[in-house]
């Protein structure tokens, strides 16, 4: 073949793609340069971070790391987002690169998680116009700011400084065994920390709701100029206003409401925290993504009660490992991944509820006397 062959061959494949190795892209995690790979393709995500629809922090946390596994589990048209992502594409991995990082081996309420997670519709519109609709209108928060958290949560589970659910540490509790030892050879004392599985009952369940939601999500949604979720939080004060301060009057209405809220929010700290303050709090180690969501997640024994009172998320394992499943759907997927863990010995744990809701104030005393002892003798 002639030069001038070979050369309009080569021009007409287009250029050779650019390859990287994992030290590579694991160097690019700050904040001026962020990259990551996805399917053995290396993405520049630096300036997408502010324009991601997920929000910046969730795509962030995986900045200098493989996020092929949350990418799968949180998109469900993957084609349509492959579109957007080919302007972001910078390289690959080097062939002889391993596909994986060396260091990896109130039903109201579930309604609007079932939307935030795009498990209802086929279609991200019509799940995100429903979320809206329920967490707005119904429940009288921001769809938004449930969001911020929540893809956060799911992303980095009980990763310190990642997982916006531990954010209590250390300002108000010592989580974890290894971060309260940590804080503890700190020599650092926010809180009395050996006595928080008492205070837990006066500063957890009854106020999270009434005392710092209630107010955080109107800051929330004035700082980040959602006016959208301002609008329907609205209406949902303009609904409830309507129809129970003609029957009860100003002082009525507030007691009730108040009282909604405090009963809303035990509920909803015990039901939430059940799953996770008792399981492994870290930094993020960067593990494979079945193992960071088995060490930092248990389930609940199934009964007809343990569902309905914990809207399925009593399969908080299967919940993490598939956030866009419909969550009836859990229980049927459950004996496949008990048998997966069994055959690659990853531990699955499930547990009676009450023995759940114990084991959150079982952990807390043991961090907090960790934390104790590491402050007075390390």
């Amino acid at each position: 073949m002639a030069p001038d062959q070979v050369a309009a061959k080569t021009l007409a494949a287009g250029p050779a793609p650019r390859y990287f190795t994992w030290d590579e892209v694991a160097q690019r995690s700050g904040r001026e340069e962020r990259w990551l790979v996805i399917e053995r393709k290396v993405y520049n995500i630096s300036e997408f971070i502010r324009l991601h629809p997920g929000g910046s922090r969730v795509i962030s946390h995986y900045a200098g790391q493989d996020a092929t596994d949350p990418f799968v589990a949180f998109h469900i048209n993957k084609g349509l987002v492959r579109k957007y992502m080919n302007s972001l594409l910078i390289g690959e991995l080097s062939p002889e690169q391993p596909s994986f990082e060396p260091t990896k081996n109130a039903q109201a309420g579930w309604l609007q998680h079932d939307f935030g997670h795009l498990s209802v519709f086929s279609t991200s519109t019509w799940n995100h116009l429903l979320h809206h609709f329920v967490i707005g209108h119904l429940k009288g928060a921001p769809a938004s700011w449930w969001n911020h958290l929540h893809f956060q949560h799911h992303a980095k589970p009980n990763c310190f400084r990642k997982d916006p659910d531990i954010n209590m540490h250390p300002f108000f509790f010592a989580l974890g065994k290894i971060l309260s030892v940590e804080l503890g050879k700190q020599k650092k004392k926010y809180m009395p920390y050996n006595h928080q599985h008492k205070y837990f009952f006066l500063i957890g369940p009854p106020a999270l709701l009434p005392l710092y939601f209630q107010w955080y999500i109107f800051y929330f949604v004035v700082q980040r100029k959602k006016w959208v979720d301002l609008a329907w939080m609205i209406t949902f004060y303009v609904r409830i206003v309507l129809t129970y301060m003609p029957l009860l009057g100003l002082k009525g209405f507030l007691g009730l409401f108040f009282m909604v809220r405090f009963l809303e929010s035990n509920w909803f700290v015990w039901v939430t925290q059940m799953n996770h303050i008792p399981m492994h709090i870290d930094h993020d180690r960067n593990r494979d993504w079945v193992s960071t969501q088995l060490q930092a997640t248990c389930n609940v024994h199934k009964s007809f009660f343990n569902d309905w009172f914990s809207g399925h998320l009593n399969f908080q394992i299967e919940h993490h490992l598939f956030p866009t499943m419909p969550r009836h759907n859990y229980h049927k997927v459950a004996p496949l991944v008990q048998s997966l863990c069994a055959k690659y010995g990853i531990e699955y744990q499930s547990k009676p509820l009450l023995s759940a809701f114990a084991d959150i104030v079982h952990s807390l005393k043991e961090s907090g006397q960790l934390w104790l002892d590491a402050y007075l003798h390390q």
